[in-house]
């Protein structure tokens, strides 16, 4: 697969990506190599990947977080900036991100605050960072069970996606990773949902291009778009009540919590709905969205109770502006609208139409 240029980095994938790692270790010298991962990827990914870089007469060290959303959190971020410091990184050090959209995100923040920023590069090892969270520079921290609230968009020096790495992962992380490329087909390209939504004539063999395919369809919207001033938004389909399904499931224990895309695939469902009621989604785009998404995603059991305050954590979406809530919703399958207003009254609806 041909590598895919960005507005200030480079995607390589597979046979690639190692040779461009040390090709730009070789030319750019860095003083000091950091790897960060996490505890699933240290085992699982990080020896795959030390085993082919070559880093010469460089010192590396690897540093180590817990794995899971609950730690994406800005006292993780500390532990890392701390031992950064105490192994005397400079401006000079590269910092490699080996691990899934945690990992990407939380070591992308890292590095661009570090002594006001050092080079970083994206290693993601789920589908979900391969074909999302390791493109587009989007980096960050939640703020408690907030997803995202604290953060910066600047792009690494490249992303590597070495699609080996997809044998470690669980099916519910895979799973999790297809919500996104769902969504890609859903806000960019009809062609590409109904590929997806027919895997059933489709081998494993087509994976690879599925993934590439999805991280060319997010590359031209943030590379026209980078500050997500407007085209950007509409990758927020599906978001705007996911995120606080997301989080309302993370911060209450007698939830069990969600997979990123598991919530994103819910509140693709209830915004679909939305949908129908205020931008003229089709009956049949619709019934179309429904039987896409449950084909893969078992429903959720969500209470009246719980409704009422994943609503009231809808105020803390980032695209709300005075106070308003701004939804992504779709006039039809590949046709977004950004900036959509929903009342209260409605998205109550919509989580009824989906217990039902």
């Amino acid at each position: 697969m041909n590598s895919i240029s960005t507005k200030n980095s480079v995607i390589y994938f597979n046979s690639e990506v190692y040779s461009e790692v040390n090709n730009y270790i070789k030319t750019k010298n860095p003083s000091k190599i950091f790897i960060l991962v996490d505890t699933n990827t240290h085992d699982d990914c990080l020896p795959h990947f030390l085993a082919h870089l070559e880093s010469g007469d460089i010192v590396v060290e690897v540093m180590e977080m817990p794995n899971g959303e609950d730690h994406k959190t800005i006292d993780i971020c500390s532990g890392v900036w701390e031992a950064l410091s105490e192994y005397n990184a400079d401006r000079k050090s590269l910092l490699i991100n080996v691990g899934g959209g945690v990992v990407t995100d939380l070591g992308g923040f890292v590095a661009s605050t570090y002594m006001r920023g050092i080079s970083y590069i994206n290693i993601p090892t789920t589908l979900l960072a391969m074909v999302d969270a390791s493109v587009g520079g989007k980096t960050g921290v939640d703020l408690g069970a907030l997803k995202n609230q604290v953060g910066i968009i600047n792009e690494g020096e490249m992303v590597g996606v070495d699609t080996s790495f997809l044998s470690t992962l669980p099916q519910n992380e895979m799973v999790s990773g297809f919500a996104e490329m769902l969504k890609h087909g859903l806000v960019y390209d009809k062609t590409y949902w109904n590929t997806l939504t027919h895997l059933e004539n489709l081998d494993i063999s087509d994976l690879d291009g599925l993934i590439y395919d999805s991280v060319v369809i997010k590359n031209k919207v943030v590379s026209e778009d980078p500050k997500e001033q407007g085209l950007r938004k509409i990758l927020n389909f599906g978001h705007t009540i996911g995120h606080a399904i997301e989080s309302y499931f993370l911060a209450h224990a007698d939830k069990t919590p969600l997979l990123h895309g598991e919530a994103i695939a819910i509140g693709m469902l209830l915004e679909a709905y939305l949908s129908t009621k205020t931008c003229g989604l089709s009956t049949s785009d619709f019934e179309n969205i429904t039987e896409g998404i449950l084909k893969t995603f078992s429903k959720v059991p969500i209470t009246i109770e719980d409704q009422k305050i994943i609503i009231n954590l809808l105020k803390h979406d980032k695209k709300n502006s005075h106070g308003v809530v701004k939804f992504v919703l779709l006039e039809a399958i590949g046709t977004p609208k950004i900036n959509c207003v929903v009342s209260n009254e409605l998205i109550l609806e919509a989580f009824k139409h989906y217990s039902a």
